[in-house]
């Protein structure tokens, strides 16, 4: 009976991202790292409701298993360079986040003045080994130039990325590597609504530049949420032509970054397989080089909802219903947070995520509902693919007993995204790893967030 929930609600699955989450004989979602587990129905009890929930060590076994999968197609295919794996900050920030990936062996890669600042903070802190190497993506400030220069003084390898005429001349004098960034002309299936890209050079922009002093790397990103593996493989293929065109003109040339744009399973469907994209991107350059007579570029990826995504829930009480009378659900169901304050993608994107409830996980009736936060908004709401999420009745409940859910996926983006609207709380944030339960950061209260706002 446990085994047919579990495949309900589609847990213990490595395709889905969920292989560490279980059910319990009491109905309740459990969280397994190794021989340590945690339940999440009483973790949302104790420290209260509503709470993000940070798992590093599934950060830490993506990134692991990403870098065996790459270094395994390497091997196989007799390729000639290297694979590097570079983390986004603006996927995530936090430092609960990025440190435990620079501990697995992730570069970063940053697109600000204050991403940059955070970088610089670790460093001086000693909080990475000298061998990494920084990214420097996004328009270049005065401000964001300024401290890349000086971070290079300091022996860091900072390498900015060219993405206009003006920042080439900006950076004319810049003593360390750079590279430059190549807007493809190419439309794929992804979350960018790319009509008109307004990041990078088009190639014969980058052919007028001429020979660049210690050009390293030739970058392009085509979106997030790429959804065909063909699509991946096609973006490639046509920056290799850039690519091979480029290093004609600067031998340094030695690396291609292929930017983000891995898709997650959020809603838990068929998708394509990493292993099978890695080892085409691997195949396709090796085949492509040997044509063209250079050698095999090393390799970088930016896969940041990849790797962070999964790490993290968000947890919600519910706090009311609502009958519906005219609708493909039945009820509302009230949370204690809101999708516009703590999930913008819901919003902003019409992101779909799997939502599954905490407990009374083994309910045999459900209903369909729709979810909706506190905010004053009617863009405040939620619903599936399906047109509405199934959970378990709030009158089956035993007496005196709550509904939590848990919205899975949650971990890239969505905290930088935050906001207040109608002065709404975050919510708080808690850390699972080695089986301890660390506090992050408390829900904040109202006197918290006034002060933002001048009270």
């Amino acid at each position: 009976m446990k085994k047919n929930f579990k495949q309900f609600w589609k847990l213990g699955k490595k395709e889905f991202n969920t292989d560490q989450f279980d059910i319990n004989a009491d109905g309740e979602l459990i969280i397994r790292e190794g021989n340590y587990q945690y339940n999440v129905y009483d973790l949302a009890r104790k420290f209260g409701h509503s709470i993000k929930i940070l798992m590093p060590f599934v950060l830490e076994q993506r990134l692991a298993k990403l870098t065996d999968i790459f270094s395994g197609s390497i091997k196989q295919a007799g390729y000639k360079g290297r694979f590097t794996y570079h983390f986004p900050m603006k996927v995530n920030q936090n430092k609960e986040v990025v440190l435990p990936l620079i501990a697995e062996g992730a570069h970063l890669e940053a697109t600000s003045a204050n991403e940059l600042w955070v970088v610089k903070k670790m460093w001086e802190g000693e909080n990475f080994h000298a061998k990494i190497r920084v990214l420097c993506n996004g328009p270049k400030t005065s401000q964001y130039l300024n401290l890349i220069q000086h971070l290079e003084g300091k022996d860091l390898t900072i390498t900015p990325i060219i993405e206009s005429p003006e920042e080439a001349e900006l950076l004319k004098d810049f003593k360390g590597e750079r590279g430059v960034r190549l807007n493809l002309d190419l439309k794929v299936n992804s979350h960018w609504d790319k009509k008109i890209d307004r990041f990078g050079l088009s190639e014969e922009e980058i052919l007028s530049l001429g020979k660049m002093r210690n050009l390293k790397v030739l970058h392009y990103h085509m979106g997030c949420q790429m959804t065909v593996e063909n699509d991946i493989i096609a973006a490639l293929r046509e920056a290799f032509k850039t690519y091979v065109k480029v290093r004609r003109q600067n031998p340094s040339l030695d690396t291609i970054d292929i930017g983000g744009g891995m898709a997650v399973n959020f809603e838990k469907k068929e998708l394509y397989r990493t292993e099978s994209v890695v080892k085409r991107i691997v195949t396709t350059l090796k085949d492509l080089s040997d044509r063209a007579g250079i050698p095999h570029p090393n390799i970088i990826t930016e896969w940041g909802s990849y790797i962070a995504a999964p790490s993290q829930m968000t947890v919600f009480k519910i706090v009311g219903s609502k009958n519906i009378a005219k609708g493909v659900a039945q009820k509302w169901y009230i949370i204690d947070g809101s999708f516009m304050t703590d999930l913008l993608d819901t919003w902003s994107i019409h992101q779909k995520w799997h939502v599954i409830p905490v407990n009374h996980m083994d309910a045999k009736k459900k209903e369909r509902v729709w979810l909706t936060g506190l905010t004053c908004d009617s863009d405040d709401k939620y619903a599936d693919a399906d047109g509405h999420v199934l959970l378990p009745r709030l009158e089956d409940m035993a007496h005196g007993e709550d509904m939590y859910i848990a919205v899975l996926d949650t971990g890239a983006y969505q905290d930088a995204f935050a906001m207040h609207h109608c002065l709404i709380s975050s919510p708080a944030k808690i850390v699972l790893q080695n089986g301890l339960v660390t506090v992050a950061r408390k829900r904040e209260s109202p006197e918290e967030i006034g002060k933002l706002f001048g009270w």
